[in-house]
């Protein structure tokens, strides 16, 4: 079993910055991929950004140019750096991790931008 806990979310305003933490924990050397995905109100759940195991990072259009996903091997934790946030950018954001076996979850963190 692999445990994603999420931490960084909060209220911001347009234009401010927030770095998201997700730390793995359980049976981590199988994990291939990790991504934060974000889910509005009334709205599916979508990737914004994803990094593998090589490092290959992908992020989506919304989120280029103003996030940027990265690794610390040894605190087994991925992170989300966001920028230049706006209102639409308001969600819960989800930590997933993948092996071949599992398809894990955090419980999410919510971020708000707003004035």
């Amino acid at each position: 079993q692999v445990q994603l806990v999420e931490s960084g979310g909060g209220l911001v305003q347009p234009g401010g910055s927030l770095r998201l933490s997700c730390a793995a924990s359980g049976s981590i050397s199988s994990i291939y991929y990790m991504g934060w995905y974000r889910q509005a109100p009334g709205k599916q759940r979508e990737l914004v950004a994803s990094i593998t195991r090589d490092g290959t990072t992908n992020y989506a259009d919304s989120a280029k140019g103003r996030f940027t996903i990265s690794r610390d091997n040894a605190k087994n934790t991925v992170y989300l750096q966001m920028n230049s946030l706006k209102p639409e950018d308001t969600a819960v954001y989800y930590c997933n991790s993948k092996t071949y076996a599992l398809n894990s979850w955090g419980q999410g963190t919510q971020v708000t931008v707003s004035s």
